[in-house]
């Protein structure tokens, strides 16, 4: 059963569907994604000049400001308490394995030292490269290294402003100049910035592009940034790169993984029929990505801890986000949550990396999250509220070598009946009864382990 589940849990990972313009072996793609795979839980960063309006990185947009009316929130960008290797360290011990940090968002500007633009990190008060700061700290702690980057830009000046989304689009003045506007010098400049950030830092694990949106009214799509081309260059730099699916590409397989945000899904995502790697990116608080100083609806450290837990549990990960102030400090709420997510990973972690969704035949009790590990071949049970006494697992009756609820070893008693005096007559029960203590375990979510036999 081991052999068959790890075969459908990689196998499924990689579809034909991706051969069209990128020919690879499935034992080659298993192989590229396996690492990601495995790793689960990532950070996600988003940082920049919106930190400093602090009202959601979509601030332009949403204010309809002009870029000379932004542009000034670079001259005040200093980020003087900014130290990376305490973000590093902050994720590395609330047990993510990656990260992916904003090299430059829909506002346009880079937080890299960019050859090809002057709106630029280095060319504000704090005049230095904050992405190479960062990259060369989560990598020092053993973090695998991810990049954001915007296709859209609404500070370029050959981005063509009628567009649904533009900070300008209504104004009139700069809508008659969209005729002027270059498209292939546009598409030059994304190309170059892509292969700058893909050439300069090192090996980068993840390249995360954001976004298409040719299903709306003067949206921008695949033609729009020449995707094709661009997804050949980065493949061509970075062949063990992973890909997220933001560049329009999908009936022709440039992708990766697919991107639900700020959203859960129901089961395993799928893609025509298929089940695919699939991540899931999510805010601590509210829709703002970035500092939004006045949004404090937050959720709680329990909420994330089984957002975590849900989404192993349908086979994906979780790309779990950060938006730090203007002066470079992650939240005070972020911090103790990220705390919490450490203290249950110190003792559970196991049930998270390396795991995905249990096989069908086993079906989950009332209140509980199940996740698999097919490699170790053990069986894990999320109990999100402690029942008394006992908690029936329909199916599993000989199955089972062993039971302990995980975060102290301690040894469950098992059993092959409910319990219950209707259902001891029935001598055809397959489900197995464990009993467990009155008290529930000192940790947030308790896990009981399985060794399957």
């Amino acid at each position: 059963m081991k052999k068959l589940v790890c075969l459908a849990l990689f196998c499924t990972l990689t579809l034909n569907m991706f051969a069209q313009i990128h020919t690879e072996t499935k034992t080659e793609k298993i192989e590229r994604m396996q690492w990601w795979t495995e790793a689960r839980f990532g950070m996600f960063i988003h940082w920049g000049l919106y930190a400093l309006p602090a009202r959601h990185e979509w601030v332009m947009s949403n204010e309809k400001m002009s870029k000379k009316t932004y542009e000034k929130y670079a001259n005040y960008f200093d980020p003087d308490l900014y130290n990376p290797t305490q973000w590093a360290k902050l994720a590395k011990k609330a047990g993510m394995k990656y990260v992916v940090f904003t090299a430059k968002h829909h506002d346009g500007f880079c937080l890299y030292d960019s050859k090809y633009t002057d709106y630029k990190v280095t060319n504000t008060p704090y005049g230095k490269d904050v992405m190479r700061e960062l990259v060369d700290a989560f990598r020092a702690e053993g973090i695998r290294i991810g990049l954001y980057y915007s296709l859209i830009d609404w500070h370029h000046p050959d981005f063509v402003v009628k567009d649904p989304i533009h900070p300008e689009k209504n104004n009139t003045k700069e809508l008659a100049n969209d005729s002027d506007r270059n498209l292939k010098k546009f598409q030059k400049y994304l190309k170059n910035q892509v292969t700058e950030i893909l050439t300069n830092y090192g090996q980068i694990d993840i390249l995360f592009t954001d976004f298409s949106y040719p299903q709306r009214e003067n949206g921008k799509g695949k033609a729009y940034w020449n995707s094709e081309d661009l997804y050949q260059q980065i493949r061509k730099l970075q062949p063990q790169i992973i890909i997220n699916d933001r560049l329009d590409l999908r009936e022709e397989g440039g992708w990766d993984f697919m991107t639900p945000e700020q959203f859960m899904p129901k089961e395993w995502v799928t893609y025509k029929g298929e089940k695919v790697p699939w991540e899931t990116c999510q805010t601590f608080s509210g829709y703002s990505w970035g500092y939004h100083r006045d949004d404090h609806s937050w959720k709680s450290s329990e909420q994330t801890i089984v957002m975590l837990i849900e989404t192993v549990s349908k086979g994906g990960n979780l790309l779990l986000n950060v938006g730090p102030t203007a002066r470079g400090v992650i939240q005070d709420e972020a911090i103790e949550r990220l705390e919490a997510t450490h203290q249950w990973m110190k003792y559970n972690s196991r049930s998270i990396y390396g795991c995905t969704a249990a096989p069908e035949q086993f079906k989950k009790p009332d209140n509980c999250l199940l996740t698999y590990n097919p490699k170790t071949n053990r069986l894990y049970v999320h109990v999100l509220e402690w029942p008394f006494k006992t908690i029936y697992l329909p199916g599993l009756a000989g199955k089972v070598a062993y039971a302990q609820i995980l975060n102290d070893g301690s040894e469950l008693k098992l059993k092959t009946k409910k319990g219950a005096w209707l259902d001891d007559v029935k001598n055809d029960d397959k489900g197995l009864t464990i009993t467990i203590p009155v008290i529930k375990p000192n940790v947030e979510i308790p896990v009981i382990e399985f060794f399957l036999k």
